[in-house]
């Protein structure tokens, strides 16, 4: 969701990698739902796994509780975002996480482009 909001709300402003350091087989059905709601598709995404040359090669590094199995390089701005985890919830339980989400972008886009 948080890549999705992203990519809508800064378009070509910032290249957006998202993975995860134990990520699904496929995305939420219901998260998809949700950004559907808000006309943002993210039908297209595959859960990857983050790689420690994605991390290098990334300016700001927002995590959701991977805690040590990120890799940490000096340099890079790191976030972690303690949010609920949307995984088994029913779309109205993931539509407050949807909305977290979006003001916390929407925080970090202000931050990263000023």
């Amino acid at each position: 969701m948080a890549a999705g909001w992203l990519r809508a709300l800064a378009g070509d402003r910032v290249e957006v990698r998202s993975a995860g350091s134990m990520p699904a087989e496929r995305i939420n059905p219901v998260a998809v739902a949700a950004m559907q709601e808000v006309e943002i598709d993210i039908t297209a995404e595959q859960p990857k796994v983050l790689t420690i040359d994605a991390v290098r090669e990334s300016d700001a590094v927002i995590t959701m509780g991977c805690g040590d199995a990120c890799p940490i390089f000096p340099g890079k701005r790191y976030e972690d975002w303690e949010l609920e985890d949307p995984a088994g919830r029913g779309i109205a339980s993931v539509r407050p996480i949807r909305d977290e989400i979006k003001q916390r972008v929407e925080a970090l886009l202000a931050d990263l482009l000023a």
